[in-house]
């Protein structure tokens, strides 16, 4: 088929899609969704950033060399933002308790979602994000977790969280206790809050 008939073909065709066509193009991208989720098992993976050449370059990275940054960062705690990666990276948390349009599907389910958000992190901002769906609705054990997580990230993300008792646990918990920047988009008119150091 030339362009011209191409052209004809799209000029002539009805503007109204027939019955089942709007239903049968909306569940496509859910389709393809699935088979790229097997495909690729996910969407997030761990890469080194450090050049390794050979095993020897694990002494530098592992053992030996790495109890040196371990003893900087012991001598000096806020070393710990310029010798690891804490500095770029953030936690997504969620208790899968409100995912999207989709209500309490749970922590397993709200994974492919949270790992969404990491690869928004990652494309849009060069931030690298880890998702963490916990197998709790208590608020108090929520609120726990978060705070034991504060030595390894950046910042944290509270995300699709529906009981607004867990993201206040969270935020009153963390005001007191964490030293890194939180938020949370449980409550849509509410921007996430940052604490200083």
């Amino acid at each position: 088929m030339d362009m011209q008939e191409q052209i004809l073909e799209t000029a002539t065709k009805p503007s109204v899609p027939a019955r089942g066509e709007p239903e049968a193009r909306a569940s496509k991208p859910g389709e393809e969704s699935v088979r790229l989720h097997a495909f690729y098992r996910g969407k997030m993976q761990v890469v080194p950033k450090c050049p390794i050449s050979d095993a020897r370059d694990f002494a530098y990275w592992y053992t030996p060399g790495v109890a040196a940054p371990c003893r900087a960062i012991q001598a000096d705690p806020s070393g710990v933002w310029e010798l690891t990666n804490k500095a770029n990276l953030i936690a997504i948390v969620s208790d899968g308790s409100r995912v999207l349009g989709l209500g309490n599907i749970g922590p397993h389910a709200g994974l492919p979602v949270m790992e969404g958000k990491a690869l928004l992190f990652k494309y849009l901002g060069g931030v690298d994000a880890v998702a963490l769906c916990l197998a709790t609705q208590d608020a108090r054990e929520f609120a726990r977790t978060v705070q034991l997580l504060e030595p390894a990230f950046g910042a944290i993300n509270l995300e699709d969280i529906a009981h607004n008792l867990a993201a206040s646990a969270c935020s009153t918990s963390c005001a007191r206790r964490c030293r890194f920047p939180y938020g949370t988009m449980t409550n849509k008119d509410r921007p996430p809050r940052c604490l200083p150091d």
